[in-house]
């Protein structure tokens, strides 16, 4: 039977293989250390769960929610980019709470794409990135995940050589997979092309607030970028609110009502304590993010010391929850999926394979900080076992990875 016109569009699920070795370990008992998934293991703040206890059962509130997100969520979300960003929003135009980052993104998507529109789009980057464009029946062209001149080289040659020229470019800073940062001044020569040559700039920002140096900047900071911009974060990391599915699109407000239209068909916005409950969050007290950053960057530090003492250096990132790891130079061979499938049956340590991020993404694996010092460092060790019995793994691996 064919399959159906849009699944079609997506390609194969890199992460199943991964995935079903994964599941085999565990159905055999194995203790499977999961760095693969960046999903946060950390619990929500106190002050937000007990807000959502005591708003649960409230007259109304199991009622229909507003798909936008109600007034107060909306206003203190604006807030929250006057003191982080010293961005003025207006909450009314300019804000609008989506199920997550990632479901603000694939409806944005629809929102604003035609058949055979053209997006440029990091490669590596975080699938639906690409994928929203794709079921959306858009056409992807991969520019540099990096901020730098070969960046701007390629989104020159993108507007030269494409046929139609392009319509959108996506950002991702601090990025997932690689946690590459930008600054300003990368940001400011963004909005200076977008202008130039009409291009619409979709910019994550969901990994804010996890960093480990200088606090990541807003496109929304560059004057002008409101005009061809939008902004979309997550609740997610900042907050340890992962199922709790909230974030928000900001921004150019022809961009955010389009958004809202889609949305109004789709959604009646997320549950009304969980909205009440993210508003808290907001304007609370922002200890609880400081103390997120901190044990990010114990994780990170024990990650890169621990793995380098194994005889895997890997970079210390800057931001975010992820470490981008060059494959050991004996496994480069055997590709970023064989080598995280051995990872599982070998050291007991799961991470997510670089290919799964694009093309470019392949000699790469993305390990998540979702583990705790204690776990991380146990990997490190199975790693040390596993790297000291490489040859013999790779004689029996590398003929069989030869014939296909």
């Amino acid at each position: 039977m064919q399959e159906f016109y849009r699944i079609r569009r997506l390609p194969p699920y890199v992460f199943e293989s991964v995935n079903r070795v994964k599941a085999a370990a565990r159905a055999k008992g194995v203790d499977i250390i999961d760095l693969g998934m960046g999903n946060p293991d950390l619990p929500a703040p106190a002050h937000v769960v007990e807000k959502l206890k005591e708003t649960v059962g409230k007259p109304r509130t199991d009622r229909y929610s507003s798909s936008r997100g109600i007034p107060g969520l909306r206003k203190a979300q604006a807030a929250y980019y006057g003191r982080r960003f010293g961005v003025k929003l207006n909450p009314e135009t300019q804000v609008i709470a989506t199920l997550g980052s990632k479901e603000g993104f694939a409806n944005m998507a629809q929102a604003i794409t035609a058949p055979g529109d053209l997006v440029l789009v990091p490669n590596p980057s975080y699938p639906i990135h690409a994928f929203g464009f794709l079921m959306a029946e858009g056409v992807i062209r991969s520019v540099p995940c990096e901020p730098g001149p070969e960046f701007f080289y390629a989104l020159e040659r993108a507007v030269i050589h494409s046929t139609p020229k392009p319509i959108a470019l996506v950002l991702c800073y601090p990025s997932n997979p690689t946690a590459c940062t930008a600054d300003l001044d990368f940001y400011r020569d963004v909005v200076a092309f977008a202008k130039k040559h009409e291009l619409i700039v979709l910019s994550d920002l969901a990994y804010a607030e996890v960093y480990f140096e200088d606090p990541p900047p807003s496109i929304l900071q560059i004057p002008g970028a409101m005009d061809v911009a939008v902004e979309f974060t997550s609740m997610s990391k900042t907050f340890s609110m992962p199922g709790w599915r909230m974030g928000f699109a900001v921004g150019n407000e022809r961009l955010i009502a389009a958004l809202a239209r889609v949305k109004s068909y789709l959604d009646y916005g997320a549950f009304t304590p969980i909205q009440v409950a993210a508003t808290a969050a907001l304007n609370g007290p922002d200890d609880c993010v400081k103390e997120m950053r901190a044990i990010y960057k114990k994780r990170r530090d024990a990650l890169v010391e621990s793995f380098a003492r194994a005889g895997w250096p890997i970079p210390a990132p800057k931001a975010s929850m992820f470490a981008w790891a060059p494959l050991p130079e004996r496994f480069k061979e055997i590709g970023s999926v064989k080598f995280a499938e051995l990872l599982i049956e070998k050291a007991e340590v799961a991470v997510s394979p670089g290919i799964g991020f694009g093309e470019h993404g392949e000699g790469y694996v993305r390990i998540a900080l979702v583990e705790n010092e204690q776990r991380i460092r146990q990997a490190a060790r199975n790693m040390r076992r596993f790297l000291d019995s490489a040859d013999k793994l790779l004689h029996n691996v590398i003929p069989l990875a030869a014939r296909g």
